[in-house]
């Protein structure tokens, strides 16, 4: 009897074609389902780009669904972003300044997808940081060195305004501006210096001549007051007033004898007249 041989090669690779096909399939499946929807986070919007061109619209914070291959969604932060640089600019009266401003804004969310168009991810660089070292050196060349100190307030308003304007057209909205720091060359500082050692000495000197005309007047009036005392003490000057010192006088003197006349080799033995201290 003739014994048959059955091949089953065909037959396998039929089913490893028809495996790898179906994980294919699925590779497929997976792949678009996990490309057919997006997750915006908290703080951010999403641009949305089809086949490379920035749809009008943005996409909100959430879940969405979009074309999968066809639509890429690109996130933009929208909370408040800070922006510190130090920028040097020439005061009014030409001196060097370095200021450090620290600058708060955030990107308007229903204008995002127009940002992204014309500046794209690096607007920092390109729009927020020269626009505030423009902003700073325009309002900096407005005042003198001493009135961008002791108008601080004045200053950093200023700055904010202008540079309000300039991130509005990039569809950018400012929040804050602070001026931490002014800087002044050293030559500068030292001319402060000696005009603040120089006001001192003026105010010093002004004080010592005030004292000096107080004290003056005191010893004018302490004069006319003692001479106007020994004026009236020689109105009231009578003869009987001298002879009541007199009799004053002599009883004092009489208060500290001890009884004992002095011992002498010549001379009168001292005499009080009692006769008189009876009167």
């Amino acid at each position: 009897m003739e014994e048959k041989v059955i091949d089953m090669k065909p037959k396998s690779n039929f089913k490893l074609g028809r495996t790898i096909s179906l994980i294919l399939i699925l590779v497929l499946f997976i792949g678009i389902a996990f490309n057919s929807y997006v997750i915006v986070e908290a703080g951010h919007r999403g641009v949305v780009l089809q086949l490379g061109a920035v749809k009008p619209v943005s996409l909100e914070e959430g879940i969405h669904f979009i074309i999968p291959f066809v639509q890429k969604v690109i996130p933009l932060e929208v909370r408040v972003q800070k922006a510190q640089s130090e920028e040097t600019a020439a005061s009014k009266d030409l001196q060097v300044v370095s200021t450090t401003v620290a600058v708060n804004f955030h990107l308007i969310p229903e204008e995002v997808q127009d940002l992204y168009q014309r500046v794209g991810l690096a607007y920092k660089e390109r729009i927020v940081d020269p626009a505030v070292g423009e902003a700073v050196k325009a309002v900096t060349a407005l005042y003198t060195a001493e009135e961008l100190i002791s108008k601080r307030s004045e200053v950093s308003a200023k700055i904010k305004e202008t540079l309000s304007n300039k991130l509005a057209n990039y569809h950018m909205q400012l929040d804050d501006i602070n001026i931490t720091e002014f800087k002044f060359s050293e030559e500068y500082n030292d001319a402060i210096e000696q005009k603040q050692i120089a006001e001192q000495q003026a105010l010093k000197a002004q004080l010592d001549l005030q004292r000096i005309e107080i004290e003056a007047k005191q010893k004018v009036e302490q004069a006319r007051a003692e001479a106007e005392s020994l004026r009236l003490q020689k109105q009231e000057v009578t003869p009987e007033l001298i002879e009541l010192r007199k009799i004053e006088a002599q009883m004092e003197e009489i208060k500290k004898w001890d009884g004992k006349l002095p011992s002498v080799t010549g001379g009168t033995v001292p005499f009080i007249d009692i006769n008189s201290i009876d009167q």
